[in-house]
């Protein structure tokens, strides 16, 4: 159900974020905890906190030469302004959960204005730009897309982020009915966040 809220600023959009998300959020219906460093390859620790392999639209893949580094799970809010009686896209506001590939470890950051993606554990960021948009399965749900990095901040993360792709979106479409007046309106959305970076040539002994 959409909310009206004011904006005031990136801060005070990710203030509208009422729901934290919780450390075993699963967007599949269930909860699950989180995975915890063990063992087992990336891939099935990945694997495992989505519940699967993703489906990603061809469309969506970054080069060839870039490796998949985090998947994070969003939960928030797609925020729209009316514009000459439409509604448009203002930013996201949104929390985010996931795990690191190499090594595995749980990770959370903040989702706003950018749109922008900064680590609650280290303070990197990255900005993405110039995204390329698939429409997600079932109506209401806001489109996949992938982002190409603008802009990087700090050396943890997100510092050496190339491309950010969201799949599996729930929610989050713009409201198909005209508007009026200035009240931005705030639609819950989920999705999942994969960030990549180049991968590093092998090192020769």
């Amino acid at each position: 159900m959409a909310h009206s809220a004011k904006i005031a600023g990136a801060v005070g959009t990710l203030a509208l974020v009422s729901i934290a998300v919780p450390a075993g959020v699963s967007f599949a219906g269930t909860d699950r905890r989180a995975p915890e460093p063990v063992s087992r390859p990336a891939t099935s620790q990945q694997e495992s906190f989505l519940g699967g392999p993703p489906q990603v639209p061809a469309a969506l893949q970054p080069p060839p030469d870039n490796t998949l580094q985090a998947v994070l799970k969003a939960r928030g809010v797609q925020l729209y302004e009316c514009k000459r009686g439409m509604w448009e896209p203002l930013e996201p506001a949104a929390s985010l959960t996931g795990i690191t590939m190499s090594p595995v470890k749980k990770v959370t950051a903040l989702h706003f204005r950018g749109p922008a993606w900064v680590s609650d554990q280290d303070g990197s960021m990255v900005e993405g730009a110039e995204p390329v948009a698939v429409p997600a399965v079932g109506a209401g749900n806001a489109p996949q897309l992938l982002y190409k990095s603008a802009k990087n901040r700090g050396g943890g993360l997100f510092g050496a982020v190339t491309y950010i792709q969201r799949i599996d979106t729930q929610g989050g479409a713009a409201p198909a009915r005209s508007c009026g007046g200035d009240q931005p309106i705030a639609v819950p959305y989920h999705a999942v966040y994969r960030f990549f970076s180049k991968k590093q040539p092998a090192v020769v002994n």
